[in-house]
């Protein structure tokens, strides 16, 4: 059996930031938080589960996208109904969109999301499995989620 995703954790520059857009806009419950001289950190995930993301309060400047490391971290709901519930409170939060509503995942293909990215310019992805069929892809020929 090959290794299982625990959790993911990332860089940020301000914690109180960050936590307030992964707490209330995406809706993840504060697990634990702590501090290690002058670093911060926040676990995030399902309430009495498991951390999914750890917020770690150590970085300068933002996000790369053009550097090894992470390239975007893709979160999974059960329908597209849910997707455009959390599009609409990226947007009220004043998020700005890769791609222009739900984008299917490739030509033709029935799963499909949303990308933006978070305060620290982190790229992000909801999709969902089924629900996006018709949904233009913004890619003809790779994945929507490896550009943008």
């Amino acid at each position: 059996m090959t290794p299982l995703i625990a959790h993911t954790g990332l860089n940020v520059t301000d914690l109180d930031r960050s936590l307030a857009f992964y707490r209330d806009v995406l809706g993840f419950a504060l697990l634990a938080e702590g501090k290690d001289e002058d670093r911060r950190y926040a676990m995030l995930g399902e309430p009495g589960g498991l951390p999914l993301v750890t917020l770690w309060q150590q970085a300068e400047g933002s996000y790369d996208g053009g550097r090894p490391g992470l390239h975007h971290l893709a979160f999974s709901v059960d329908s597209v109904e849910r997707i455009r519930e959390y599009e609409a409170a990226l947007r009220e939060y004043g998020v700005e969109f890769a791609h222009e509503g739900v984008v299917a995942h490739r030509e033709g293909g029935t799963s499909g999301g949303i990308f933006f990215h978070d305060p620290d310019g982190i790229r992000l992805e909801i999709a969902a499995p089924l629900g996006p069929e018709g949904a233009p892809a913004p890619h003809a020929d790779a994945p929507t989620c490896g550009f943008f």
